[in-house]
């Protein structure tokens, strides 16, 4: 949980670098409060969770955004790999294997290694341990 509240807190830092953890923990948790809401919309037939799913994906779309240029800039690709995804069929499944992919040991061009030892240490983020 601390991953994912970490990414909506740096909702719109674009720049730097997000390990695998940190994007895969946060997709997780996002996919989970879709799920129980899209159940609840089903088990009372309301159109109110339904609403709220709208709602939710309208919140969180600038910090799934971000955290996705950010895990990309770990593989020292540019943010702008993201717009692969639009490709009918294999631009998500690029995408997947870019997010899948180990990011880069020591500093790129977008910052340090997040789990290098001298990393640097932002209040409110985990540590890289």
């Amino acid at each position: 949980m601390q991953w994912y509240l970490a990414a909506l807190k740096n909702y719109v830092g674009f720049s730097g670098r997000a390990r695998r953890t940190e994007y895969w923990m946060y997709t997780l948790v996002s996919v989970i409060i879709v799920f129980v809401l899209f159940l609840l919309t089903v088990i009372t037939h309301s159109g109110f969770f339904l609403i709220l799913i709208w709602l939710y994906a309208l919140g969180t779309l600038l910090p799934s955004l971000a955290v996705v240029i950010r895990r990309l800039h770990d593989t020292n690709k540019s943010g702008w790999w993201w717009l692969i995804s639009l490709v009918p069929f294999v631009g998500g499944i690029v995408l997947l294997v870019f997010e899948c992919l180990p990011g880069d040991q020591g500093p790129n061009q977008y910052g340090p290694d997040p789990k290098g030892a001298l990393a640097p240490s932002y209040p409110g983020y985990p540590t890289p341990y």
